[in-house]
């Protein structure tokens, strides 16, 4: 029975991935298995077609067909064929030719082998890598060059490792461990060079401790002190800081806590920027 090709995929040539026209009475595989060993159809699942769905199809019709093809010389048929193949049979991918392949490998190793994969030249591997590793394995890629396998280092390693990572130099990363950090090393980040991990702190940091921050030198970041100060210090941000936001904010503040009230000709927009 014909399976219906997709719509989509109607004008999307039938060739192999020489750009040569396929053809199943030529076809190497079909020349290598039993009818009832592999099942495929032309323009729908075929492990000998350029476009990937096809091959990805036919790999979900002949699952038990992975190990076979690990050695096909299009790297789309080894990676897809990693997502089926034997977890022993992968390690002699590890250092395949194409970051696809190499991809695919890293989704399924066993962790003590994903290591391997650690020092990869293509980022989106490491990635992959970062997102599996745990503790001390997942902290060795802290000093990555890759902006984002940094912050996934940040985001993943238990929380007392993040003083190791929190002076990275690029400031998302540094802003991840802004989000975890448990006091009182959350206190180390407020003079952090950057606004937003500044932020982060102010947000998570104990209230009676926000009159350090009450002083920044970014009106966002007083800004942030404001809403959450106590009676004390909203009445003294309110009074004397100098950018009319916070000082609004500081007065909200005030009549949240019902310890004060702001006349409505006294209000200021707010920018919550």
């Amino acid at each position: 029975m014909m399976v219906a090709v997709p719509r989509f995929e109607q004008d999307i040539p039938l060739v192999d991935w020489h750009g040569t026209a396929l053809d199943c009475d030529t076809c190497p595989s079909r020349a290598k298995y039993e009818a009832s060993e592999m099942r495929c159809e032309l323009a729908h699942a075929c492990v000998e077609d350029r476009y990937a769905k096809r091959v990805d199809r036919f790999f979900k019709w002949n699952p038990h067909l992975g190990n076979d093809f690990l050695g096909h010389p299009y790297f789309e048929v080894r990676a897809i064929a990693c997502r089926h193949a034997d977890v022993f049979r992968l390690q002699s991918l590890i250092h395949d030719e194409d970051e696809t392949v190499r991809l695919s490998v890293a989704v399924r190793l066993p962790l003590g082998q994903t290591v391997r994969l650690r020092d990869d030249p293509h980022r989106e591997v490491r990635i992959r890598v970062a997102m599996r590793l745990e503790g001390s394995e997942l902290l060795a890629m802290k000093d990555d060059e890759d902006y984002y396998v940094r912050k996934l280092v940040a985001r993943r390693v238990p929380e007392g490792m993040l003083s190791r990572v929190m002076h990275d130099r690029e400031w998302e990363v540094r802003l991840e461990v802004a989000k975890r950090m448990p006091m009182p090393r959350l206190l180390d980040m407020c003079d952090d060079p950057e606004v937003a991990v500044r932020r982060e702190v102010v947000q998570r940091m104990p209230q009676a401790l926000l009159s350090r921050m009450a002083k920044d030198p970014a009106w966002e970041v007083r800004w942030e002190v404001a809403q959450r100060a106590d009676a004390a210090l909203a009445r003294q941000m309110s009074e004397h800081d100098e950018e009319p936001e916070v000082r609004n904010e500081a007065l909200l503040r005030l009549e949240q806590l019902g310890v004060g009230s702001a006349p409505a000709s006294s209000r200021e927009g707010v920018r919550h920027g």
